[in-house]
């Protein structure tokens, strides 16, 4: 299959629109529809609808492989180009919210790095397509288990830190005075939802209290602290909040784990800052 029609079909499925993708294309309408047409006779089935425009159940099928697909491709030609076209001695991080700890810190040289702090699932496209240099992921993990990430395209994963997690309570909650904190005993709780930050209990019954679309640590501690939601963190992050009450987590045996993120080929920049995050005390 011609990638240039996946990525057609893959617009047009997005969008629900031939005009819209053809805008965003930067094609014209007719050439879309050209596009899906050799694309449905190549595999010989009626891949979206019309009116509406919406995938049909074999192009449902097709969306599954296809988007994957084409994002390594999109990793490969970025793990070609990184070499030659990254400017001498710069390198770009994506960081997850909570994965900007001590460890990082202390890692950083004076000059050179760019940082962008990205929702966690966004981090391994970014580096696998060339956004960025590098990469630091976090989230819960048994100790000494790899975190599960997307397999967007083979990256270099490295397990840099690993941290007690704490839940983040109110002043008044009844579980603040406990010296440690089981999640089975949290399972009815109310929590907040923030994908831009990404931890969260596996097993809650509830409906989250509050969704938070940001990445500010500040601004989740608050939301915690002001009785709108519980909180999972890091327990230096829950404590340094000063706000609400941080209880360690007791059971189930997690922790926050931090990973870093290369491409097969990084710049020698990139792998000296690698080397500097990997050997950081």
């Amino acid at each position: 299959m011609d990638p240039h029609l996946l990525r057609t079909f893959v617009a047009v499925a997005r969008l629900a629109s031939f005009s819209a993708a053809a805008r965003e294309l930067g094609y014209t309408q007719s050439a879309v529809s050209q596009h899906i047409a050799a694309l449905e006779a190549d595999l010989r089935t009626e891949l979206l609808t019309r009116r509406p425009v919406a995938p049909t159940p074999a192009g449902e099928r097709l969306l599954e492989h296809a988007v994957p697909l084409l994002l390594r491709l999109d990793a490969a030609r970025a793990d070609v180009l990184r070499l030659a076209a990254a400017p001498p001695g710069r390198v770009t991080l994506a960081v997850s919210p909570l994965a900007v700890g001590p460890r990082l810190l202390s890692a950083l040289p004076a000059t050179g790095v760019t940082l962008r702090v990205l929702p966690p699932a966004e981090v391994p496209a970014v580096v696998a397509t060339g956004g960025c240099d590098l990469g630091l992921v976090d989230g819960p993990a048994a100790p000494s288990d790899p975190l599960r990430l997307p397999d967007v395209a083979p990256l270099r994963v490295t397990g840099v830190a690993e941290e007690e997690l704490a839940v983040l309570f109110p002043a008044g909650h009844p579980y603040a005075g406990r010296a440690a904190v089981r999640l089975d005993d949290l399972v009815d709780a109310r929590w907040l939802d923030a994908p831009g930050v990404g931890l969260a209990p596996a097993a809650v019954r509830t409906a989250p209290a509050l969704r938070y679309d940001g990445t500010d640590l500040h601004a989740l501690c608050s939301l915690a602290a002001a009785g709108h939601g519980l909180a999972l963190l890091p327990l230096r992050v829950a404590r340094a909040a000063r706000s609400g009450v941080a209880v360690p987590l007791e059971s189930p045996r997690l922790v926050h784990r931090t990973e870093l993120l290369a491409p097969g080929a990084p710049t020698g920049a990139a792998l000296a800052v690698a080397a500097r995050l990997t050997e950081a005390p």
